[in-house]
């Protein structure tokens, strides 16, 4: 039967004797921990802050009228060149509408399938901005504002003024920062802006809009759907884009492909729409995982050393050891303590010292024009990792201490006194 109390008072007697190598064992696993879950919070959190910030502007399902040219030009339908092979130069789109017919229609069939959180319309048009004698071009999107605060985290991105402001003015608008700052534009002024017809409306500026995407912010702006309505002269059931939300981003590809089957609409789903982005994401947790792990074998091997070291030195100890009646395992499992000893104190070390540098990073003033939302460096403080880092320590410093202890195990008593 295994006397664990004398097993562990000797292996506590073997570290405090040698407490510098055995302090900087500890230390080994406490800065490889301490800098896993400090690069891993940091790197994660900053890939999380990309994501959100693509991904809570990109509906799930975007579904829209497109333009394109016609899959069967007139000459097909003459009868004597049907077995001709024909070729049409200078092909031109063919007549359509930005217009979703039966948009609203569409909307509420949307709202009823299980899978949908919201199907919000808008209208898209091209404008000019004008500033005195110069136009400057631009887009005009009319949305249902408070909607697009409860889906799309709108709020969020509008740096001055406030959502309800443009609910309750019909002649509104929220005005992208750039082009803002570009006319010298605040909230209460009033912007011109043409459409492409010549038509010239004055609108009252109720908010800025800043996305952190610069090339967006000069161009783009926001007013009520019925106000672009009435700037286009169309009637209430003129739409040009629904963007869908809904509940799991895995469903957005086959109610994509649905859509488009069942109302001959153009639907993008996410994944495709940010396909380069998703890969650039991935790869940036790729890089981040294998430096992290790599730190963390790093100060495994550092401990396999010392106590491959401390063994040599103890060879004198084991002989007695083995000499007063201890078998070989028991020899294994003090230095296996030793090991695990290490690894426990030398792992909460660790999570204590993440822990202080994430929340000091966290606390480092990050503001940039490109990113209005963000104040302080992104962190994630997820348990997970924290889980991981303890794991990683207790089973690197295991396998670090199972190898020294077996060549522990097999010592013959005898060489060693003989030597002696």
């Amino acid at each position: 039967m295994i006397n664990w109390k004398v097993i562990l008072n000797i292996a506590k007697t073997h570290l405090l004797t040698k407490i510098k190598q055995t302090a900087i064992a500890a230390l080994g696993v406490t800065f490889g921990i301490g800098s896993y879950i400090t690069l891993v919070s940091f790197m994660t959190g900053l890939n999380k802050m990309l994501d959100d910030l693509i991904l809570n502007q990109t509906p799930h399902v975007h579904i829209y009228n497109e333009i394109e040219p016609s899959k069967k030009q007139p000459i097909a339908f003459y009868e004597e060149f049907k077995n001709s092979f024909n070729v049409v130069h200078s092909i031109k789109p063919k007549q359509s509408q930005k217009k979703i017919h039966n948009a609203l229609p569409i909307i509420d069939y949307l709202e009823k399938n299980e899978h949908v959180r919201g199907a919000l319309p808008q209208i898209k048009t091209q404008i000019f901005y004008i500033a005195g004698s110069i136009e400057i071009g631009g887009n005009l999107t009319g949305i249902d504002i408070m909607q697009e605060v409860e889906f799309f985290n709108f709020k969020d991105y509008v740096v001055k003024g406030t959502p309800e402001a443009l609910k309750n003015t019909n002649n509104g608008i929220l005005l992208g920062s750039g082009i803002a700052e570009k006319m010298s534009l605040g909230i209460g002024d009033r912007v011109q802006i043409s459409t492409i017809s010549g038509e010239i409306f004055p609108l009252k500026i109720v908010g800025l809009y800043q996305s952190g995407i610069a090339d967006l912010d000069n161009i783009q702006s926001f007013a009520n759907i019925k106000t672009v309505q009435r700037i286009l002269g169309e009637a209430e059931n003129y739409i040009t884009d629904i963007n869908v939300k809904l509940h799991t981003i895995e469903d957005a590809l086959p109610l994509a492909q649905k859509i488009e089957q069942q109302f001959q609409l153009k639907a993008i789903d996410i994944n495709t729409a940010n396909a380069q982005f998703e890969t650039g994401s991935n790869i940036r947790n790729l890089i981040t995982y294998a430096v992290s792990i790599t730190l963390l074998i790093v100060a495994g091997f550092g401990i396999y050393n010392i106590l491959n070291m401390l063994i040599y030195e103890k060879m004198n100890d084991i002989a007695i050891l083995k000499a007063t009646g201890f078998s070989g395992k028991d020899v294994q499992l003090i230095f296996m303590s030793q090991a695990v000893i290490i690894g426990i104190v030398g792992g909460i070390l660790g999570l204590i010292l993440g822990f202080i540098l994430s929340s000091v990073i966290d606390n480092v003033p990050f503001e940039t024009e490109a990113l209005p939302l963000i104040k302080t460096y992104p962190i994630n403080f997820d348990f997970f990792y924290y889980m991981v880092g303890i794991s990683f320590a207790m089973v690197s410093t295991f396998f670090a201490g199972y190898l020294p202890s077996q060549k522990a195990k097999k010592i013959d008593p005898v060489d060693i006194i003989r030597s002696q």
